[in-house]
């Protein structure tokens, strides 16, 4: 569907089929069909697109960067700093060139005039921490310079969990401790399976999800989860490890000894229950407090080196925990690159609930990479809010989750088990853990144990179609730790093609615990597909909203007001204004935060396009899985953002953020396979 040509007039503008042409399909065909069953008023023949120009082109991302060298990368870098455009920051602010502490040795341009000279020409608007009367911390850089006044207020930081520089030099030596996973893991009978290779590097680009970025190694041959994760604080041991990796995650203990020891062979039926009830009545068993002093990561209670004590941490029961009441809220789901602190900050003014940071990996987090860290960021808005986190073993989950306990603010946190990517699933990752039930226990045991507040865990219904498994999860996962469970209807192998299966997500309800939350997930894209699956003879607590949030945020407004809301164009502009503003406050009013908005702006203009507006449908509501066909709308502006190419896109943002600079490029990062018609039949 393309709508490049804008509508003049309605409902005549369109052009209609001959007379001689069979008739046209009815709507209930077309739904039969999965085809949006578009008026005839508004109908048009596909589009002729002509052969783009190279401008187009790059601007689709159709035609490919020529590959530069490591030579040409390190010259242009070099210009770049020496460039009169990278003014210094501090300069900046003030329009001061003494006001640099580094003086001369500045890596940065002091050069106040130069910078001015070249400096692009203000937007249009008003800079957005002057709407809030809050001066601007980006001073002569912001691009709406000329909107300052003088005499505000400091801006103010609404935004949570930074990562401090402290603790991230403590992660990039590896010194940061973690006592309560440690000993976790051993009192689960577990053993660390990472391998630290001296020299990791981070080559690797992020995909469709979070790139996990590295590569490391049981010590058998298997290949497994990150090369460049931090050194556990312990030694390794080759044949427990190549144990633990052939039973597939399952506690190794030892009835008879009350410490762990390492074994050659022997598999251990032995039950968690039975673990702590053992470990307990040992004589031998010390019990550590938790320590307020070493949740800092900073110390960790100091013990024999030569001891065989497991050293336990209080294991909170499931209701010392902090309990979240899920039923009936409307929950955002975490979703990647698009799911940005703007535009969950954007979903809460629309009516969401419940937001959940975006998908950060385990190992990533645990190098101190900022860039998986910002990920965590939460705005002081956002008064319900969870992270999630993706790793494949049990102590670099449990480490992980101990980690980010000590260091962010946060209601709860899930565990990504179902992620569809290959590049997370190759790693053991994801969904792949749902072929291995024992090692889902023990990172659901290990985890729970080390946090006070609720854990959930993501999962799709199998790995491949039709071995539905995720019901043998649910009747166990609340006694492992977990306080909610989400289910995704579909299979890994499925993705995101055809559609949810409401129905198994229903029977994996039935046989859940009472206490445990079954949250469902899947083609959630109006208020009856809301109330269809969440009523009062359901023991679904609520629904995970992900795609249809994409596409239409205001999704939540209907909900809450139990209407299909007939949006016009000027009130979906609005919208997106707000998400600009929402951006340039967050990734910052100059020139790369401007383009960083633009970015992200477009990104989730690849979903919104997908939209059709109820005034145009002869069935309501739309349908997830509907085709839209080649149609144009009631006005200029709607036709416009009914377009499926990025060079209207690009339209759009410019409308919002000015010109793009010269040489710009685009391509969606995402491409979702829910239009595809070979998989859609």
């Amino acid at each position: 569907m393309a709508a490049t040509a804008p509508a003049e007039a309605l409902p005549d503008p369109c052009p209609t089929a001959a007379d001689s042409s069979p008739p046209p399909p009815t709507p209930e065909e077309l739904v039969a069909r999965a085809v949006a069953p578009v008026k005839a008023a508004f109908l048009r023949p596909p589009p002729v697109r002509d052969t783009p120009t190279n401008e187009e082109s790059r601007v689709s991302g159709a035609v490919p960067l020529e590959k530069k060298s490591k030579r040409q990368f390190r010259r242009e870098r070099k210009q770049e700093q020496e460039s009169v455009s990278r003014l210094c920051v501090a300069v900046g602010k003030t329009g001061n060139a003494d006001a640099c502490k580094y003086g001369a040795s500045c890596r940065f341009s002091h050069d106040v005039d130069a910078y001015l000279a070249q400096k692009p020409a203000d937007l249009e608007g008003t800079c957005p921490f002057t709407v809030l009367e809050q001066s601007c911390q980006y001073g002569l850089t912001c691009r709406f310079f000329g909107t300052h006044k003088d005499n505000l207020a400091p801006s103010e930081n609404h935004e949570i969990n930074p990562l401090s520089k402290d603790i991230q030099k403590l992660l990039w030596k590896t010194k940061y401790k973690f006592p309560r996973a440690s000993a976790q893991i051993k009192h689960l009978g577990l053993k660390e399976v990472m391998k630290i290779k001296a020299n990791a590097t981070t080559d690797d680009k992020r995909a469709d999800h979070d790139n996990p970025d590295v590569s490391c190694e049981l010590n058998g041959d298997d290949k497994t989860e990150s090369l460049g994760s931090p050194p556990v604080n312990v030694e390794h041991d080759s044949s427990l490890c190549e144990e633990m990796d052939n039973l597939g995650g399952e506690p190794l203990v030892d009835n008879s000894v009350p410490c762990v020891v390492p074994r050659a062979s022997k598999k251990s039926k032995v039950e968690g229950d039975e673990i702590h009830k053992n470990a307990a009545s040992s004589d031998d068993t010390k019990v550590y407090p938790e320590d307020p002093s070493s949740l800092n990561g900073l110390e960790v209670p100091s013990d024999s080196t030569s001891s065989c004590r497991v050293d336990l941490v209080t294991t909170p029961h499931l209701r010392e925990k902090k309990i979240i009441d899920f039923r009936e809220k409307l929950y955002l789901a975490p979703l990647t690159t698009v799911g940005n602190l703007p535009f969950r900050r954007l979903c809460k003014t629309l009516g969401a609930d419940i937001t959940c940071g975006e998908m950060a990996m385990c190992t990533n987090l645990m190098q101190g990479q900022a860039s998986e860290w910002a990920l965590l960021r939460r705005h002081s808005s956002e008064d319900l809010f969870g992270v999630q986190i993706c790793g494949a073993f049990p102590d670099t989950v449990a480490r992980t989750v101990e980690l980010v306990d000590n260091e962010c603010s946060f209601d709860f946190i899930d565990i990504n088990m179902g992620c569809p990517i290959d590049v997370v699933v190759n790693k053991g990752a994801g969904s792949s853990l749902l072929n291995k039930p024992m090692r889902i226990k023990s990172i659901v045991q290990a985890s729970s144990a080390v946090t006070n507040r609720p854990l959930t865990v993501k999962v799709r219904t199998a790995f491949f179609e039709g071995r539905n498994r995720a019901d043998s999860l649910v009747s166990d996962i609340y006694n492992w730790g977990a306080s909610a469970i989400t289910i995704h209807g579909r299979s890994r192998q499925q993705r995101y093609s055809k559609l949810a299966d409401w129905d198994y997500i229903n029977q994996c309800a039935q046989k859940a615990p009472d206490d445990l939350h079954v949250i469902g997930n899947g083609d959630i894209f109006s208020f009856t597909d809301w109330n269809r699956h969440v009523s009062g003879s359901s023991k679904i607590s609520t629904c995970m909203i992900a795609r249809g949030a994409l596409i239409k945020p205001w999704i939540f407004t209907e909900i809450k007001e139990q209407r299909d809301w007939d949006i016009t164009s000027d009130e979906r502009l609005d919208i997106l204004k707000d998400f600009v503003r929402f951006g340039l406050e967050h990734w910052g009013s100059d020139t790369k935060g401007v383009e960083t908005t633009r970015h992200f702006l477009l990104e989730w203009l690849s979903y919104t396009c997908r939209y059709i507006p109820v005034g145009l449908l002869d069935v309501v509501p739309q349908r997830l899985n509907w085709r839209p066909p080649s149609y144009c709308s009631r006005d200029d502006l709607e036709t416009l953002m009914a377009s499926d190419s990025a060079a209207d896109w690009v339209r759009i943002s410019e409308l919002l953020l000015g010109k793009v600079p010269e040489g710009f490029t685009f391509a969606p990062k995402h491409k979702s396979n829910a239009y595809d018609r070979a998989e859609n039949g």
